[in-house]
């Protein structure tokens, strides 16, 4: 009998060799029908025939959002109108949005993915789940939604928003898993709180969480809220949506990169070299199968690293990726220290009274920058001493684990503006300071 090594070698060389095909593939495709790309690989002095192995990637370049952007809005398709079966994009809150096209066979294989993140999440056939992603031009809802049925569950197609209705959903529909971003998991929480319900007294067994980063500290906040297993779902609409790597419920370890239709690279964020396993860097993404709109070395400006696999089966060979760290872009830079909104959500499940709702305002009043952090008090802190103590650690918390000063401000339990997708957390006033 082969050693258990044996078998995932052959398993990884299984999975190196599929990669390659399908790399060959989606180049000769993309030289062949995307104006961008045909003349990026020209000037880079590439054709697809010079791409020997996997390695060679490496020798093309790179995709950032100002591309899709210059292209906007159907310009980076790489198949002709006509095939395209579904458009999706971003919110464009920093200009044009991004826009992606789907053709049928897209589709197909973007709800397996989502199904097969599902099942290893601990999903099962016949399952309720109680989509609360919004629906529409972001990829969020929609992707679940074809993902949940293609998994043979219930789909309970909630949307974003209507956050009394989100509670009466899950009390009477009695849903198992609920899908929609951690922020407003939270948001969920609080109005269980409001209507005196206890949240793990629901149905609810798994939450799968995604669309923006999420600490440890606020899985273990929703985990003992709810009485769940939480865990990580990613994707970006740019590469295809939600699917493209998720987490296992058993090992909640990061999630698993479906490397059969995703080719992951993690890269120095400043000189674009390439960076081995285990190397935190920029993650880079090939999308291996799509047709309607694949990208090549698309940079996601998120910040991570590649770990190996530790699911069962062939599905171990695939690479899993760590929490990521921040976003290049999210990247403040307060007196010359890195600062990620992610590291202050850490602390605030410190700090007592301090509930995980907060906004980064940078300002710079006389020449230097300043940060303040406006967060708010839980809804059951109504001791100003208790509040005070929260506001004091966590102003001393980030001065000795991140090294700057913060200012504090303590807000009213729901005065900060709650967000059905990805939650904005900075807001950079310093281009208006004189």
């Amino acid at each position: 009998m082969p050693e258990t090594g044996m078998i995932q070698s052959t398993a990884t060389d299984q999975l190196r060799a599929l990669q390659f095909a399908n790399l060959q593939s989606v180049i000769a495709h993309v030289f062949e029908n995307n104006a961008h790309y045909h003349e990026a690989f020209a000037k880079s002095g590439i054709t697809p025939g010079d791409i020997k192995n996997l390695s060679d990637i490496a020798r093309l370049p790179f995709t950032t959002k100002a591309d899709l952007r210059a292209h906007y809005p159907f310009g980076f398709f790489s198949v002709p109108m006509d095939q395209v079966r579904r458009i999706h994009a971003s919110s464009g809150t920093t200009g044009k949005p991004t826009v992606v096209g789907y053709t049928e066979a897209d589709l197909k294989v973007w709800a397996s993915l989502v199904a097969r993140s599902i099942q290893v999440a601990g999903g099962k056939p016949g399952m309720k789940v109680h989509v609360a992603y919004g629906y529409g031009l972001f990829t969020g809802g929609l992707g679940a939604h074809y993902g949940v049925e293609e998994a043979g569950c219930t789909v309970i197609p909630m949307s974003g928003g209507q956050t009394e209705k989100q509670v009466q959903m899950i009390m009477d529909f009695q849903p198992d898993i609920i899908m929609v971003t951690p922020s407003y998991m939270l948001t969920i929480l609080d109005e269980f709180h409001k209507q005196g319900l206890d949240p793990r007294a629901t149905s609810l067994k798994i939450g799968i969480f995604g669309a923006e980063p999420w600490t440890d500290a606020m899985r273990h906040e929703i985990e003992s809220a709810f009485g769940i297993d939480a865990v990580d779902i990613y994707g970006l609409s740019e590469v295809m949506g939600p699917g493209v790597a998720s987490e296992s419920a058993i090992m909640k370890d990061g999630p698993t990169i479906w490397e059969d239709h995703f080719y992951p690279e993690i890269i120095n964020p400043i000189t674009g070299a390439v960076l081995p396993d285990g190397e935190i860097g920029e993650l880079v993404f090939t999308s291996l199968t799509k047709q309607a709109m694949p990208v090549i070395r698309y940079r996601t400006r998120d910040l991570t690293c590649l770990l190996p696999g530790t699911l069962s089966g062939p599905l171990g060979a695939m690479r899993r990726m760590g929490r990521i760290r921040g976003r290049s872009d999210d990247m403040m830079i307060i007196r010359g220290v890195n600062v990620f909104p992610t590291q202050i959500e850490e602390l605030l499940f410190r700090c007592p009274g301090l509930a995980p709702h907060f906004l980064i305002e940078l300002t710079r009043p006389h020449r230097m920058d300043e940060m303040t952090i406006k967060v708010e008090a839980r809804p059951d802190a109504t001791d100003d001493a208790s509040l005070l103590d929260g506001k004091t650690q966590l102003a001393a918390l980030v001065k000795e684990l991140i090294g700057v000063t913060a200012r504090v401000d303590i807000l009213m339990p729901g005065t900060l503006t709650r967000s059905v997708g990805k939650v904005q957390r900075i807001r950079d006033l310093r281009t208006l300071s004189p």
